[in-house]
């Protein structure tokens, strides 16, 4: 059913058993006001742009009118929290349904901060300005950087205060994600389902995204690897741009391989493997240097669900799932290197190479060095102002790098256009984001996360107008970040 507006829903995940959800309608604001529209992904959507800002459409972009065709519902899930259990579950968010794309995808529409559900847990199930429009400041410069997310359709403010430590203006982000199926999700089955509830649940993952997967050998089996494969790759693409998630909890983990639920999450500056930037991680579980073994630790929760699937004999799909997880640190590895061999204009795979990487990371931690700006310096050979460059532990180390690079009989031509594609000029840093946070948030002005925004879009552009956003202050107070409630 296409409406005026584009809408064309389907709903696959609520012919699911009803074990999985919850139906809800979201709860109707006071004042909705359209803060900011993503023009790429309405068109995406097939979406006519003009009714969508219209009253109406705003209407349905707090839950006010529902689109036609809607199916709103809440989803449940579980998850390990800083590796605890527990139930879960949409508890501030609803699926309003699957856009129907005009190239044929299908991908959810969620209204997140859109009012209670029967999984609020005591929680208002709103959401307030600023955290909503970090998640679409940071998810779309992860969509510039080529890294899979979720995206942000619209942010619109509720005219309604929300209460945390103070009151704050409140808002609703409209999320646009291939799924939101977790690792988390099949957690749920497998604890409170049926063996049935849990296979048709992978079997609906199967259907939706892996279609490739051949259903005569063991598709189960298949769907592991190929979720494993995916945040391999994610994960890998995480740490090559300085990203920290900051509450890698496994019902944040998507089966889709998408980056989802940007809450206390940041990009790294001066490079350091134990940086932790959310307040609520205080030993440091989802640290930079940590995330790619959370990541692994995750998916073998996720192995655990699917054993009563990968074989009837229970020591066999143990067997099965165990070999699977080990090969994700191979694959991790291989994805990372991969990259690291690119932001270093390397085009082939030596031996050598890891010592090599290796060999410089530890002289950017030793020296403190900003982690964007050491590779865009090296990109465009400026090395002149910064500590790491001015010592001889770094001069053998580049003379090592030039060796390498002419040993590969490519052009420095060829050679440098790869770093410029694989070493961003800009990445959100914290005190920019925090800065239009600020401005837009107590006084309304938006002009600062506009320009922002626009600096974002092509981050591998090098241009003269980024420049000024590279910089890195100088300041005495560790950043931290907080979650997106």
């Amino acid at each position: 059913m296409k409406t005026k507006t584009g809408w064309k829903f389907d709903h696959s995940y609520a012919r699911l058993p009803e074990l999985f959800f919850s139906n809800t309608n979201p709860t109707a604001v006071n004042k909705p006001d359209l803060i900011i529209i993503n023009m790429d992904v309405a068109s995406s959507l097939g979406l006519n742009i003009e009714e969508l800002q219209s009253d109406d459409g705003v209407a349905t972009l707090t839950g006010n009118q529902l689109p036609e065709g809607a199916l709103p519902l809440a989803q449940a899930y579980a998850g390990h929290q800083f590796g605890h259990f527990t139930m879960l579950g949409d508890g501030r968010a609803v699926l309003l349904g699957e856009q129907i794309t005009p190239d044929g995808k299908r991908v959810d529409i969620q209204l997140k901060g859109a009012g209670r559900t029967p999984y609020s847990r005591g929680g208002d199930g709103r959401a307030a300005l600023g955290p909503m429009l970090r998640e679409y400041i940071i998810s779309e410069a992860m969509h510039a950087l080529d890294i899979p997310t979720t995206r942000s359709l619209a942010v619109v403010a509720t005219g309604e205060g929300v209460i945390r430590e103070s009151i704050l203006p409140g808002a609703i982000l409209t999320r646009v994600a291939a799924s939101h199926l977790r690792v988390g999700t099949f957690q749920y089955a497998a604890k409170w389902g049926t063996e049935d509830d849990l296979r048709i649940l992978a079997d609906y993952a199967l259907e939706r995204h892996f279609p490739e997967i051949e259903t005569d050998g063991n598709k189960y089996l298949s769907l592991l690897q190929e979720v494993i494969r995916r945040q391999a790759e994610l994960i890998a693409k995480w740490q090559l741009v300085g990203f920290i998630h900051g509450v890698m909890n496994t019902d944040n983990m998507t089966i889709s391989g998408e980056t989802i639920d940007y809450g206390p999450c940041a990009f790294m500056d001066t490079y350091d493997p134990a940086t932790v930037f959310s307040s609520i991680d205080r030993q440091g579980r989802y640290a930079y240097g940590n995330q790619p073994m959370i990541g692994g630790w995750n998916l073998a929760r996720f192995a655990e669900s699917l054993l009563p699937l990968l074989d009837e004999n229970i020591e066999k799909a143990v067997e099965l799932a165990q070999a699977e997880i080990t090969n994700y640190n191979d694959l991790y590895h291989a994805y990372w290197y991969e990259g690291m061999r690119a932001k270093l204009g390397l085009l082939n795979d030596e031996k050598e190479d890891e010592a090599l990487i290796d060999d410089l990371l530890h002289l950017m931690e030793k020296y403190q060095a900003d982690y964007t700006n050491t590779f865009r310096a090296l990109t465009f050979n400026k090395l002149e102002d910064a500590n790491l460059f001015a010592n001889d532990e770094f001069t053998k180390w580049h003379e090592r790098w030039q060796a390498r690079r002419k040993g590969q009989g490519e052009s420095e031509a060829v050679m440098n256009e790869l770093m410029r594609n694989s070493n961003p000029a800009v990445i959100p840093r914290n005190h920019r984001v925090e800065e239009a946070l600020e401005v837009a948030v107590e006084q309304g002005d938006y002009s600062v996360l506009d320009r922002l925004l626009t600096m974002l879009e092509k981050p591998f552009a090098h241009s003269s107008d980024q420049e000024e956003y590279t910089t890195v202050p100088e300041s005495m107070t560790p950043y931290q970040t907080f979650c997106g409630t």
